[in-house]
């Protein structure tokens, strides 16, 4: 984290757009879980789909943005570090210097391990068969997800703790393995998910649900994590800092520390 993401002021129409975001991951969450999208979401695969994009990805993204724990203040002032007790700060100050690397990969690694666990097959199957699963795979993901996020985008008070290019790097990993799960998915010859029943000259077909499926996948997840990759190498190649300085010191943070920093 540079000296610059924590002292830039905020421009005016921060405050009321992070509070627009903040809603509507409140808004998409509860869309997300009832009807009519709660009933489609056990009829068809890519609403399914859809649905888990919401509860690991999309609302998660939403809310760190948002940061919703700011407060509402016209001059959103809980988004500097100067206006936060001395504690507050004290406990940020730490948080960012330590163990920075080893919070967000162990944040995304639970991310990575909990979509291929609620994307597999057998338990796709099941969440249609029981649909009490539901809510229990949302909080599974949601949770890791947004602590992910906390750790990517500043979300005020709190700031990411890793540099750019590890923000750069997690999430691009993220991003590839729902990508890479819901190729695998759409290209099988037989569907995975076999709870879905189409019935021809009815509705959509079991081909084309698993095709919209992995679309609706790669598009929510290019659209969360996207902007993020972007907006920090845009940051990251603006900066005042050389990038190739940046990744030398990078190298050498490994050499010292390993990839998932310092055990201390």
């Amino acid at each position: 984290m540079t000296n610059a993401e924590v002292t830039k002021p905020s421009k005016a129409w921060v405050p009321g757009f992070r509070g627009l975001l903040s809603v509507l991951g409140i808004v998409v969450v509860v869309v997300a879980f009832v009807p009519p999208v709660w009933g489609w979401s056990l009829r068809y695969g890519f609403v399914q789909s859809l649905q888990f994009c919401i509860f690991a990805f999309a609302a998660p993204a939403l809310l760190a943005t948002g940061a919703p724990w700011c407060g509402i203040h016209p001059m959103h002032s809980l988004a500097t570090l100067e206006s936060q007790p001395a504690w507050f700060r004290r406990w940020n100050s730490r948080r960012v210097r330590e163990k920075a690397q080893s919070r967000a990969l162990g944040a995304a690694t639970a991310t990575i391990v909990l979509t291929l666990f609620w994307r597999v097959a057998p338990i796709v199957n099941a969440l249609v068969h029981h649909p009490w699963l539901v809510p229990i795979e949302a909080v599974s993901v949601f949770v890791p997800s947004l602590l992910l996020m906390v750790e990517l985008v500043q979300s005020p008070p709190l700031m990411p703790g890793i540099s750019r290019p590890y923000r750069i790097g997690v999430s691009a990993i993220v991003m590839w393995t729902a990508w890479v799960l819901a190729y695998m998915a759409g290209m099988g010859h037989d569907s995975w998910y076999t709870a879905f029943h189409h019935t021809a000259g009815h509705g959509i077909s079991a081909w084309a649900d698993q095709q919209f499926s992995s679309g609706f996948v790669w598009l929510l997840t290019a659209s969360v994590f996207m902007p993020i990759i972007f907006w920090n190498l845009m940051h990251w190649l603006q900066s005042e800092e050389d990038p190739n300085e940046e990744i030398i010191k990078l190298f050498r943070q490994e050499r010292e520390h390993g990839f998932f920093g310092s055990a201390d």
